[in-house]
């Protein structure tokens, strides 16, 4: 791994300190031994490991490295978007203040959205967290903290209830969704499905004309996109 002669400073037990990152350098003497690259399915240190593997220039690593980004970039670029969306009409109580000390119960209709997301490409989801927000006692998170794992996310959130006092959406747990930068609250399916297509079709997705069938898409039952590259 070294050419030449390094100084080197050994503790009371004769071990050296090797100043890189342990979760990284394992995969690099993993394949000292074996002279395979194993990385795990979900692997998402690919900058980091390319870094370690240009510092060290063992050429065996580097062609090893460079034959499994192109098998990740091929998996990346083709690939499947599944979207089942669901949506129900809920009555939600809450109280209302009138005047000091005086409060009145009042009760709303509330639409609730539920949206099942699949991908085969984990850079999509990353990039669709980047747009998605939660809005949700006062503040927006985004929504990849939601992440199933790296290829599926459950949505659920409400549409925004005419006269509902905003500390009422915190107590009832209830969750509204926006975009972002454009800051447009999602209050329908119909918006939902129009900004998932945009940020779709901007990574190179397109509807697949065999499935679902039309009625299904044109009543945001299912939508599925496929990429080719």
């Amino acid at each position: 791994m070294f050419s030449g002669k390094i100084p080197t400073k050994k503790d009371s037990q004769g071990h050296c300190f090797i100043d890189r990152d342990g979760k990284i350098f394992r995969y690099i003497l993993n394949f000292l031994r074996t002279s395979h690259l194993d990385l795990p399915e979900d692997f998402q240190e690919m900058g980091l490991l390319r870094r370690e593997v240009d510092f060290y220039q063992i050429q065996p690593l580097i062609e090893a490295l460079q034959e499994k980004e192109v098998e990740l970039s091929k998996a990346e670029k083709n690939a499947m978007l599944n979207i089942t969306l669901d949506q129900k009409t809920q009555t939600v109580h809450f109280t209302v203040r009138e005047a000091p000390q005086i409060y009145s119960l009042s009760s709303s209709n509330m639409e609730v959205f539920s949206a099942h997301i699949f991908s085969t490409s984990c850079l999509f989801l990353k990039l669709l967290g980047s747009k998605l927000y939660y809005c949700f006692n006062g503040n927006l998170s985004s929504i990849s903290s939601y992440l199933q794992d790296p290829n599926h996310l459950t949505l659920d959130w409400v549409a925004s209830v005419e006269g509902l006092p905003e500390e009422e959406y915190t107590k009832q747990n209830l969750k509204r969704l926006w975009v972002v930068p454009d800051n447009k609250q999602i209050n329908s399916f119909q918006v939902f499905v129009e900004e998932v297509l945009k940020i779709a079709m901007s990574d190179g997705f397109c509807i697949d004309s065999s499935h679902p069938h039309t009625s299904d898409f044109m009543n945001n039952k299912i939508i599925r996109l496929i990429r080719y590259k």
